[in-house]
């Protein structure tokens, strides 16, 4: 089992940037594939960004892409969001994921995959 905790969010500017974290305890983080999500008031939770277990592969949303970058850091048990050219309608709760699946190569962008998740934090962007 894992517990996730995340940090790093916050108030900025459109244009500006942040940097999501996630810290991990309990045992053998390097066996879960990572995942971040978020959920926009009134809507519901998305996609934002995955990895797999060694790092070596990721996904994105279309949303995002070109603008976050996820990473990990399996010595120090965390997960990376790194946010860039934000804009107002990156606006959400965001959550930190870890899917359990022993057979996953990759990530997966779906919710149903993934097993433990984070309490969530804040991101709001200003026009």
């Amino acid at each position: 089992q894992v517990q996730l905790v995340e940090s790093g969010g916050g108030l900025v500017q459109a244009g500006g940037s942040l940097r999501l974290s996630c810290a991990a305890s309990g045992r053998s983080f390097r066996n879960y594939a990572m995942g971040w999500f978020r959920q926009a008031p009134g809507k519901e939770r998305e996609f934002v960004a995955g990895i797999s277990k060694s790092g070596g592969m990721t996904i994105y949303a279309d949303s995002v892409k070109g603008r976050f970058t996820i990473s990990r850091d399996n010595v120090k048990k965390m997960v990376l969001l790194q946010m860039n050219s934000l804009k107002p309608e990156d606006t959400a709760v965001y959550y930190c994921a870890a899917d359990d699946n022993p057979f996953r190569f990759s990530s997966s962008s779906s919710q149903k995959d993934y097993d433990y998740w984070g309490q969530g934090t804040q991101v709001t962007v200003s026009s």
